[in-house]
């Protein structure tokens, strides 16, 4: 399991979304983008969850591929 944390920022007006995540909780951060999205008193919208949620799943996939073509060097 890759232990890197991964950041993932959005600036709406003058509002700062800045998520960190790894593997282990990528589910969670997920499902926090809906949670997020599902309160009115924010600015974050569903598109903004969709969008997000995209950019995550595109950096666990090119991780997925990456790792695949890797020998340890142990």
């Amino acid at each position: 399991m890759n232990q890197d944390i991964n950041v993932l920022a959005m600036v709406k007006g003058d509002e700062r979304y800045v998520f960190l995540y790894n593997d282990a909780n990528r589910a969670e951060t997920l499902r926090t983008l809906g949670r997020f999205a599902s309160n009115p008193e924010l600015s974050f919208t569903w598109y903004d969850a969709a969008v997000l949620s995209q950019k995550i799943r595109q950096e666990s996939q090119k991780f997925a591929a990456n790792s695949r073509f890797s020998v340890p060097l142990h």
